[in-house]
């Protein structure tokens, strides 16, 4: 029986496909959690500034290359403030730089090993390097198509 307009093919690779992000994302957050503290919004944060140039970037281009709105990035950086793991410095006259302080990077170090390794065992491991090869094409096309159809942000 067809739901919501799908065939029984789709709805199974949707629900399917659905199931396992959510559950892949659980999971991870959970090994975070129990080896070093971190949410998987820290992680992704602290990352994110440990690649970048002098370890800081703009707020609003961090809340770009995450994909979040300015509200949630505000908010996380508020956190992850509190806890010494970055600190908001003026740019400008009008922006606001993210930067990772040697606290936040000694907590992504910390995190980075046990991460990976559980990345590797769900994920990585699961698939041969040909269908790792075209899972990251397929999740690309579905990714670009995403961003493509960004609704305009709301200021």
């Amino acid at each position: 029986m067809a739901q919501l307009g799908l065939t029984e093919r789709e709805l199974h690779a949707w629900r399917t496909s659905f199931r396992m992000v959510e559950l892949l994302r659980t999971r991870i957050e959970q090994q975070l959690q129990a080896s070093s503290g971190l949410s998987n919004a820290d992680y992704t944060v602290l990352a994110l500034l440990a690649e970048a140039p002098d370890r800081r970037m703009r707020a609003y281009e961090l809340g770009r290359v995450a994909g979040w709105e300015k509200s949630r990035m505000h908010h996380q950086l508020t956190r992850m403030e509190r806890r010494g793991l970055v600190v908001r410095e003026r740019c400008g006259s009008r922006g606001i730089d993210a930067v990772l302080t040697a606290e936040g990077l000694a907590a992504l170090r910390k995190a980075v090993p046990g991460h990976a390794e559980e990345v590797r065992r769900l994920f990585i491991d699961r698939l041969t390097p040909e269908e790792l090869e075209h899972f990251a094409d397929i999740a690309a096309k579905i990714l670009d198509n995403l961003q493509a159809a960004q609704p305009p942000a709301i200021t």
